[in-house]
């Protein structure tokens, strides 16, 4: 993954005040993305979302003369990449809400709102007259580019083997292509279609013949973390953010010895769900490293001491079966 090499790219302008024409966001990254935009004017400032941008494509954000001392933007990858590979680390913090929303008053957030960190962008003007940003990651893809890596992205995360994610083109990619469209019987015309994603990203979120696939059947947000045993130590990673009523495949490198899973349901905020005072989570009796925000932990013993949380996982075993779903169900 290119995670951490998310970039917001324009043409350096001084101001945004007043922009000569409607505002437009393409998506030069590797994922499907979610955007959100805030409008800083003399000390108000408001917040709108969520704007989806498919690689290679672009979105009219805003319309018409945007009159404002800044112009700020926060991007999040969708639920199915897991822990979102876009760094959150703008300078301004403003709200958010979940489905889509226009917040007013962006600095104050209320009940259904949530913090998150905005970039300021200065766009460019491009060759129609629009004002423009760029969402690119650290391998610098163009748009041909972006979306076959996008496609590979989704591919592997489904269970078919496309890496490395490049963006080139090649035998592997078009077998992992092929065969994934074999299984679905679907044409090769479907993959210029402009729904693809939808395709691809529904797949996902159903139960896989190949790999894991947790599947959650709650009212809550449940956010998961795998363990990979390769025989020579054991990765954990997370975390997976899976939505009420959908499937979502950890991206599992390698063919690993053994597998360990641990879920939790977790409301708006972030905060465990408890049932009956007892928390609402799926795991096991084996100990492995886990922290709050995003990790990968290569190293297992002595979490505590290191400043992780010990967390119980459980193994799921995957011999002789080409795939397993975990559905995760209310007590």
């Amino acid at each position: 993954m290119c995670a951490g090499a998310f970039a917001i790219l324009g043409a350096s302008l001084a101001s945004v005040s007043p922009a000569r024409a409607d505002l437009k966001l393409c998506n030069r990254m590797s994922y499907v993305v979610e955007a959100a935009i805030g409008i800083d004017d003399k000390g108000a400032t408001a917040t709108r979302g969520w704007f989806r941008i498919d690689p290679a494509q672009c979105r009219v954000v805003a319309q018409g003369n945007i009159n404002a001392d800044r112009l700020l933007l926060h991007a999040r990858a969708l639920a199915v990449y897991g822990a979102s590979p876009t760094p959150q680390n703008g300078s301004d913090t403003l709200c958010i809400a979940q489905g889509n929303f226009v917040i007013a008053a962006a600095r104050n957030c209320r009940s259904g709102q949530t913090a998150a960190a905005f970039s300021e962008v200065k766009p460019a003007l491009d060759a129609d007259g629009h004002t423009v940003a760029y969402l690119a990651e650290g391998a610098e893809y163009d748009d041909e580019q972006a979306r076959l890596a996008a496609i590979q992205r989704l591919l592997v995360i489904a269970g078919y083997d496309a890496a490395p994610i490049d963006g080139v083109d090649g035998p592997k990619t078009q077998n992992a292509l092929g065969k994934f469209l074999r299984d679905r019987s679907l044409s090769a015309e479907t993959v210029n279609a402009p729904t693809f994603f939808d395709t691809m990203i529904a797949a996902v979120q159903a139960p896989s013949t190949h790999g894991l696939t947790w599947c959650n059947d709650t009212p809550h947000r449940v956010m998961a973390a795998i363990g990979a045993d390769d025989g020579k130590a054991i990765v954990t990673r997370g975390w997976y953010r899976i939505e009420p009523g959908k499937c979502l495949h950890p991206d599992i490198a390698g063919q690993p010895k053994r597998i360990f899973s641990f879920a939790e349901a977790v409301d708006a905020e972030g905060r465990g769900i408890a049932v009956a005072g007892k928390p609402l989570v799926w795991g096991g009796p084996t100990t492995l490293c886990t922290r709050d925000s995003k990790f990968e932990i290569n190293e297992q013993g002595d979490c505590g001491t290191r400043g992780f949380a010990s967390t119980g996982f459980g193994s799921v075993d995957l011999a002789g079966e080409d795939g397993k779903t975990l559905r995760l169900t209310m007590p």
